[in-house]
């Protein structure tokens, strides 16, 4: 009697093997904390990760309490890939799950830190940063949108955010011109996402 593969168990197989590829979404969170291990910003992309204030902060002070001292780049923690970066009195964090390519959440993080390095001319510490978070913010939103990369070129970021080393702080013109620009992006974004979607169930 020749063996057949039970429909439901085939189907639980190809549901674990899809939970295995890597998502669109390779973003988690990213978020910078100060040499205390206080919040500076944070955003969290997935809605059933820490859902609450209090489990998010409580996950960052574990991140923080394993990584300040540490040498590396990286770590895990909580079934989540961390990759990390500090200067001065910063620590900046951007993390994945557990199936995601380092390499990728490097990329962003690397991204994020030359950004920012160059909208804060190289004083990447915690009151030059509080002083333009408006930047810092705008900055986070050209390189992730919704725990998708977008970017992970500085230049191309910087040139998005109208921001050059030697302009004044945005204004509220390239702040309104930046929205619209993201909208319009975030939808193409959207209607790319559907299309993956829909041709990966048609495979």
């Amino acid at each position: 009697m020749t063996a057949q593969t039970c429909p439901r168990q085939h189907r639980n197989n190809t549901m674990d093997s899809l939970a295995l590829e890597p998502s669109l979404y390779t973003v988690k969170a990213v978020f910078i904390l100060d040499n205390d291990g206080n919040r500076l910003l944070s955003k969290y992309y997935d809605p059933e990760l820490y859902p609450s204030m209090k489990e998010q902060r409580s996950f960052e002070k574990n991140v923080f309490n394993k990584t300040h001292k540490a040498d590396n780049e990286i770590a895990f923690l909580e079934g989540m890939t961390i990759v990390y970066k500090s200067s001065i009195d910063l620590f900046f964090y951007v993390v994945g799950s557990a199936q995601e390519n380092e390499l990728m959440l490097m990329a962003v993080l690397n991204c994020l830190f030359e950004s920012l390095s160059h909208i804060l001319r190289k004083n990447v510490e915690r009151r030059c940063l509080l002083d333009n978070m408006d930047g810092v913010f705008l900055v986070v939103d050209e390189i992730i949108d919704g725990g998708v990369i977008l970017e992970s070129d500085p230049q191309q970021v910087l040139e998005k955010v109208n921001y050059r080393a030697d302009d004044n702080p945005l204004t509220e013109q390239s702040v309104a011109q930046h929205l619209t620009e993201k909208l319009a992006l975030t939808t193409t974004v959207l209607q790319s996402a559907k299309e993956q979607i829909k041709w990966s169930i048609l495979k």
